[in-house]
């Protein structure tokens, strides 16, 4: 790499075409400028001007290093403006979550993006476990979780809540389930259906669920795909539980009613970022609107 200093001393030669005038500007002496020159040359492997007594001129080589240089300098001068920029409205942010708060957030952070064109955000659907590690690795910017997590390398800070809702085919509706009920309609299973029934059945107050064991109800389907896990639920072939962002996103919601427990069941959610990191204006931009649409 071409030394800097070397390559300023250069330019400031070509812009002020005098040695002395060089060395004045740059606060050194005469022979101190030469020796920059000499030594550029060298490591160049090419002279740089042509000298003729007391002046000189530029040769095809120096004005390939002394363009190289200018926009080198030019570069650095942006890079150092754009340090004190933080525009709260430009940038990119990344930012993970469970996929059913994906499916809500994401049309709203798009329409962010309508009126900032330039704030991109980066949206990843994925598992508890992976976004606090990506969280504490800086892989991400934030995430959103529903179980606080205890570990001292990340801030956690309460942004909402999301109820659990417990679906069943339309002419299933009731105003009260028992455990037979609920054999006799049988289970769609998911990743997450487990948690999310033994949540629902602790919290929701009603005794005739709270002692259901859930490994003994009958399975009539699984799905992996969020999207597509209430597909079943409404052709009438089983019920599950799952948060209510994924019924509002699901676009055959008429065919699906939702249990109204005694106790409606909530999971807090929590922001997660990295401790010490200091995050730019635009995360307070994104993280505004989704506040807001989880406080709705």
């Amino acid at each position: 790499m071409l030394n800097p200093t070397w390559l300023k001393t250069f330019v400031t030669l070509i812009d002020t075409g005098h040695f002395t005038k060089t060395a004045d500007k740059l606060f050194m002496t005469q022979p101190g400028v030469s020796q920059h020159i000499k030594k550029l040359e060298e490591t160049c492997g090419h002279p740089l001007i042509e000298r003729h007594n007391k002046s000189f001129e530029i040769t095809e080589a120096g004005k390939i290093v002394y363009q190289y240089a200018t926009e080198l300098e030019s570069q650095q001068q942006q890079m150092l403006m754009s340090l004190n920029q933080d525009d709260p409205c430009a940038g990119s942010i990344t930012l993970s979550c469970s996929g059913s708060l994906a499916l809500l957030l994401y049309p709203h952070l798009l329409d962010l993006q309508c009126k900032c064109p330039l704030l991109i955000t980066h949206l990843e659907a994925a598992p508890h476990h992976k976004i606090l590690a990506d969280v504490i690795n800086g892989d991400i910017d934030s995430g959103i979780v529903t179980r606080e997590p205890s570990d001292p390398r990340v801030d956690s800070q309460r942004i909402g809540q999301e109820p659990l809702c417990l679906m069943l085919p339309k002419q299933y509706a009731t105003d009260s389930l028992t455990e037979e009920t609920l054999k006799q309609i049988g289970l769609i299973r998911h990743p997450d259906a487990e948690h999310y029934l033994s949540l629902f059945f602790s919290r929701c107050g009603e005794q005739a669920l709270e002692t259901i064991n859930i490994n003994l109800l009958p399975i009539k389907g699984y799905i992996n795909q969020l999207s597509q896990i209430l597909l079943p639920v409404a052709k009438g072939h089983g019920f599950t539980v799952l948060p209510r962002s994924a019924f509002e996103t699901f676009a055959e919601k008429d065919s699906i009613a939702l249990y109204q427990p005694n106790i409606e069941v909530v999971e807090t959610l929590y922001l997660l970022t990295k401790r010490h990191r200091k995050l730019p204006a635009r995360f307070e931009t994104v993280k505004q609107v989704i506040t807001q649409q989880l406080n709705q």
